[in-house]
């Protein structure tokens, strides 16, 4: 490879990465993956300050906590960073009044179709809106109704997934939106993806997986060593027992805990048939079972009765890296996969 070729590389590259890089105020148009327990102060600010766009995990936090856990964020970096709020959440508008208060510049609505209440409430706050696009006609839709920017992740990632893959999403999805940025999510590990989904269309990719081994991570280490012991083909996505009680399925490493989730729904779905709880309680009652799971796998190293979630991009972390590195690698392979079809060119 010539110095003038790598020239050409880095540069085309950033051309790609540009739009993306904007929008969030980055050096790099890669954001972090919300990943409960995962995405708190210290990797957030390790990914914004290495030049990615760290994004707080807020799961089942109160607005209290929320408030804490973004001016501690803000304690250690002064680059720009979001927050993940689930749409779900019984405190939804709590929390999205905290992130205007608080000034955060990128307020994420997941987990499910934000209500137009929200969406208003985050815009009318001065924040810029990202939200989740499953599906070509959801992905209209939310920028008819105001979304700043989309994230379409496939099921190949880890934690809550949808069910069609990331290939199949941007070739149906990034053609076609073309009027906001849109990041692409699910199982990627490598920057030869990065470069691709670029080169389809997209501003950016959200990774996940590839940062709960950072050196910044305070992830247990037990956690961390399922993840690099881990293969993609262990990375599963939980069963719904019962159709008339969908259940949005997970993707994580398997151990007991995902055997005692299968229980779990049947105790639950029990529950609503006998009138005990409506669906909406027995929905919110599941996402606490995966959030104290979760806990006792990241916090308390508790791997096999813990949830593992991982993407399938799980069997790419091989070791404990620094945030920079595995930014830089990032880079550094997709560029050298430019390089290399400019020499044969």
């Amino acid at each position: 490879m010539t110095s003038q070729t790598r020239a050409e590389a880095e540069a085309a590259f950033d051309r790609l990465s540009a739009r993306g890089a904007e929008f969030l105020g980055t050096r790099y148009a890669v954001m972090g993956g919300a990943m409960t327990w995962v995405s708190e102060r210290n990797l957030v600010a390790a990914i914004s300050n290495a030049g990615g766009f760290g994004v707080l995990a807020c799961g089942a936090m109160e607005p209290d906590r929320l408030r804490e856990e973004i001016r501690a964020t803000k304690a250690r970096t002064d680059a720009p960073f979001g927050v993940n709020l689930i749409t779900m959440h019984p405190m939804l508008n709590e929390l999205i009044n905290v992130c205007v208060e608080e000034a955060v510049g990128h307020v994420v609505l997941a987990g499910g179709l934000p209500p137009r209440s929200a969406i208003r409430q985050v815009k009318d706050g001065g924040a810029k809106l990202i939200c989740f696009a499953p599906a070509l006609i959801i992905a209209r839709k939310l920028v008819r109704d105001g979304a700043d920017a989309l994230v379409i992740e496939g099921a190949e990632a880890g934690g809550h997934i949808g069910p069609v893959s990331t290939s199949v999403l941007a070739q149906e999805i990034l053609p076609v939106i073309r009027d906001v940025p849109v990041f692409v999510a699910g199982g990627i590990g490598r920057g030869e993806a990065v470069l691709a989904f670029l080169e389809m269309g997209a501003c950016g990719c959200q990774l996940g997986t590839r940062f709960v081994c950072a050196e910044e991570s305070i992830a247990h280490p037990a956690f961390k060593a399922a993840f690099i012991k881990g293969e993609a083909r262990e990375a599963q996505a939980s069963v719904q027992v019962d159709p008339g009680f969908p259940v949005i399925p997970v993707r994580a490493l398997q151990n007991k805990a995902t055997a005692r989730f299968l229980a779990f729904q049947q105790e639950t779905i029990a529950e609503v048939r006998a009138r005990k709880l409506d669906t909406k309680e027995a929905q919110l009652k599941i996402e606490h079972f995966w959030a104290g799971a979760l806990r006792r796998a990241v916090i308390d190293g508790d791997v096999e009765n813990g949830s593992l979630m991982a993407g399938q991009s799980v069997g790419m972390v091989r070791e404990e890296q620094p945030v920079a590195a595995i930014l830089a690698d990032l880079r550094e392979q997709a560029i050298g996969a430019l390089s290399a079809r400019l020499s044969r060119s």
